[in-house]
């Protein structure tokens, strides 16, 4: 039975992309092991109960003792600043990477597969054992963040990862066409495979009653430079018709008084706050929603090309989008036309477009219907996980 083992930076409850990966190749016969970097005993709990009904073995690498963790913390404030100053570039920029590094090397397998910018670079640097390496390259990493950030990014080591792995590696995938064609534009080597952020089909939803309507934006954290605060400039200039917004996920104080501000005091009661769900409990979640709010950026140029799981949780949910015009997300929108409507928030009369939509109850519950139609005929996992299982096929038929 070939060996299988997958590679994720942090806890499988917040890389849903592995999770499934790891999942599927277990259910097709293979023997996997999911490597995960450690963040507290209470999410490798939630990871343990989200393999339960897998075969999937998980294996965490837990940090070093403390003194040496302070060590490692004190390694990555000098790497950064030594980009930040002069332009040195290293991996500990990336983060601390010693305990999964040596993971991943004391476990040998057919075929690993790694997932983000520290797995990435882990595979990279195995490409020279001879070992059998496929990534999966969710973002275009040297291309990400606003430019303030970017400024500690290790982009000289970022640009070298992404360029020996789509030359070298088993095989490539990513998020959307898009991508996939502009890292083969800027590297070479094959095109990656896509294999959009989608998920298992959920139950089909109850019906929704007839309401104003509830609108939806997640997120495991709630934060500025994600489209939140122009949506909000747009949304405020509407009636009680344009409906209630709730942002459901982890958020400063601070951020949401600021996000309050935006709106006219008769418009605030009408925008509120929901903790974090569980990822097992978030399907259902946003089923109680009418419409999702899949707000992307065109700047930075990976926020413009990636599709984020957002778009796809709302169709499996069978609610309406409203999507901003990304490259990814106009993919998507392409295939599901009648899903909803895409809104540029470049446009000062962007209003004007959502408004009508949002207050007609039947426009929204042909797009609720479209929505669930394209989850189920395109952008599900159980469409997509068949590329998954023919890209791993032929790479261990391939010479290491």
């Amino acid at each position: 039975m070939p060996t299988i083992l997958v590679v994720a930076p942090g806890p499988l409850c917040r890389n849903p992309r592995p999770l499934k990966e790891a999942i599927a190749l277990a259910a097709a016969g293979y023997d996997v092991t999911a490597l995960t970097g450690f963040i507290s005993d209470e999410h490798t709990g939630i990871d343990r109960a989200l393999l339960r009904e897998s075969t999937v073995k998980l294996v965490v690498a837990k940090p070093p003792r403390r003194v040496r963790h302070f060590w490692q913390r004190a390694r990555v404030w000098v790497a950064r600043n030594a980009v930040t100053r002069f332009g040195i570039s290293s991996a500990w920029a990336l983060g601390a990477h010693s305990s999964l590094f040596k993971a991943v090397r004391a476990r040998p397998a057919d075929l690993t597969i790694v997932h983000s910018e520290i797995p990435l670079w882990i595979g990279h640097r195995l490409l020279t054992t001879g070992r059998r390496i496929a990534a999966d390259i969710e973002d275009w990493h040297s291309e990400d963040l606003l430019p303030e950030a970017r400024r500690s990014r290790p982009l000289a080591l970022l640009r070298k990862i992404e360029s020996s792995l789509l030359q070298r590696a088993a095989y490539c995938t990513t998020t959307s066409a898009s991508l996939a064609a502009a890292l083969a534009a800027r590297y070479g080597g094959r095109t990656p495979a896509v294999l959009p952020n989608v998920f298992p089909l959920q139950p089909v939803p109850l019906a929704r009653p007839s309401r104003a309507p509830e609108l939806v934006w997640f997120s495991q954290t709630i934060g500025p430079g994600r489209g939140l605060e122009e949506f909000l400039r747009h949304w405020a200039k509407l009636p009680a018709s344009g409906g209630r917004l709730t942002l459901l996920g982890q958020i400063a104080p601070s951020y949401a008084a600021q996000l309050r501000a935006i709106l006219p005091p008769d418009c605030q009661s009408r925008l509120s706050f929901h903790e974090p769900v569980l990822p097992s409990a978030l399907p259902t979640k946003l089923a109680e929603f009418d419409v999702g709010l899949a707000l992307e950026h065109n700047e930075p140029a990976s926020r413009n090309l990636t599709i984020t799981n957002k778009i796809f949780q709302y169709l499996n949910a069978g609610l309406a989008v409203i999507a901003t015009p990304t490259a990814g997300q106009i993919e998507v929108m392409k295939t599901a036309s009648d899903a909803g409507l895409l809104l540029d928030f470049n446009d000062p009369d962007a209003h004007t477009t959502l408004h009508p939509f949002l207050q007609n109850s039947t426009a929204i519950g042909s797009a609720q219907i479209a929505a669930r139609r394209a989850a189920e005929q395109h952008y599900c996992w159980e469409r997509h996980a068949p590329t998954l299982l023919n890209l791993v096929e032929q790479a261990l038929r391939s010479p290491a």
